[in-house]
């Protein structure tokens, strides 16, 4: 699911804060994505949660001194500074980040943190007025101005009972975090990519609309492959029931018209464009300005077509396109492919049961204009994503 973190070497560095146990979901979250997780860790951060549970995650010696050696019987943090394409501090306390900025390497961690020569980021924990001291908010600066990537943080209940900014960012965000840093030297590195998502509402009147049961998952799993893979991604989403990633520009609408104003201006500049948005057909002729009543009898609505999103755009960029069919599946997509000239279509039935419309799996076949037509799954959403992604590099390429 998260391609870009698997086979990546990573440096979890933990830090004496109560945050530190949810330093173990986010090992186990990187594991399960495929990476492979070194742990170092102070002794305060020692005190907080141990080390058992992380090396039973992670399937590696937990180090905790920086006199620590490895099973070669080398110096731990410079090799496994050496060897890493990632390292994350998290949680990151005042006393931490104050120490990495300051250069200092009298720990494990700092002494680690010396040694790498990777993307690094610092996901701060630690109470509201520690995090706006002036000294903190320096040493974040100093660290940003060296390309190090800050996460968080939020804001919410802390150690203290009292409420503020300082929680440590949930694990999601800082996953998500990672798969950007990772990213930037992909093969989409340079190129902008404008991936439409979710559904569109037209309303009836003020209470009342026209929809569909879009959840996103398909758009916004492509936006976040897109990113992983270095582009500038710009998500245009409409209605969605699922969490928006981070790391890309977010324009929200509603309508179909607000999707097209939004993808007519996005596409003047991009490379490529993924229109993978559920845009109603229909809306109704003439809003009406207050709630229709019941009567009793039965009611008739005018409707009429949106607007053609897809066939309208001109310009000098790879299109791609969605077709959900319910019958004749690859003849109506070929068919809207020519009609709409587009560079590629995936189609999907949606009347098949378990995948499609807000299930996270797929199905879909995926139909370029050259006529060559390639099946894939019944899959995750985002193994979709990658696939489709690898469309659109290649169509890049060959333009």
């Amino acid at each position: 699911m998260m391609a870009v973190l698997e086979k990546k070497n990573i440096v979890l560095a933990i830090t004496g804060s109560i945050a530190a146990y949810k330093a173990v979901h986010l090992a186990s979250a990187l594991t399960q994505a495929g990476a492979a997780i070194q742990v170092v860790m102070t002794t305060a951060a020692h005190d907080f949660i141990g080390s058992m549970s992380l090396k039973t995650l992670t399937g590696h010696e937990v180090y905790t001194d920086v006199s620590d050696v490895d099973a070669d019987g080398r110096i731990a943090h410079v090799e496994l500074g050496a060897a890493a394409n990632l390292m994350v501090v998290a949680p990151a306390t005042a006393n931490t980040i104050a120490r990495l900025a300051g250069g200092l390497a009298d720990d494990i961690v700092t002494a680690t943190w010396l040694t790498a020569e990777c993307p690094r980021l610092v996901a701060p924990a630690m109470e509201s007025g520690m995090y706006r001291n002036e000294a903190t908010q320096n040493n974040l600066k100093t660290l940003a101005n060296r390309g190090v990537r800050i996460v968080g943080p939020d804001t919410g209940r802390l150690a203290s009972g009292r409420s503020g900014i300082g929680r440590m960012a949930d694990v999601e965000t800082i996953v998500e975090s990672m798969r950007l840093a990772l990213g930037g030297e992909g093969e989409l590195a340079g190129k902008r990519i404008v991936v439409t998502a979710g559904g569109t509402r037209e309303h009836l009147d003020p209470v009342r609309f026209i929809g569909n049961p879009s959840s996103g998952r398909q758009g916004i799993a492509l936006a976040e492959v897109a990113r992983d893979r270095g582009a500038e991604v710009v998500l245009i989403a409409g209605v969605t029931s699922v969490r928006e990633p981070a790391g890309v520009r977010l324009i929200k609408v509603t309508t179909a018209e607000e999707m097209l104003r939004a993808v007519e201006q996005e596409t003047q500049n991009c490379d490529g464009l993924i229109m993978a948005a559920a845009v109603g057909d229909y809306r109704m002729a003439g809003l009406r300005e207050s709630k229709i009543k019941k009567t009793g009898k039965s009611l008739i609505l005018e409707l009429e077509e949106t607007d053609d999103i897809l066939g309208s755009l001109s310009g000098d960029f790879v299109k791609l396109g969605f077709a959900a069919e319910t019958e004749d599946l690859t003849e109506n997509a070929q068919e809207k492919l020519h009609a709409k000239g587009l560079d590629a279509i995936v189609a999907n039935n949606i009347l098949e049961s378990n995948v499609g419309f807000d299930s996270p799996f797929n199905r879909v076949t995926i139909i370029r204009r050259t006529g060559e037509i390639e099946e894939v799954g019944p899959s995750t959403k985002h193994c979709v994503a990658e696939k489709v992604i690898d469309v659109i590099a290649e169509l890049l390429r060959a333009t």
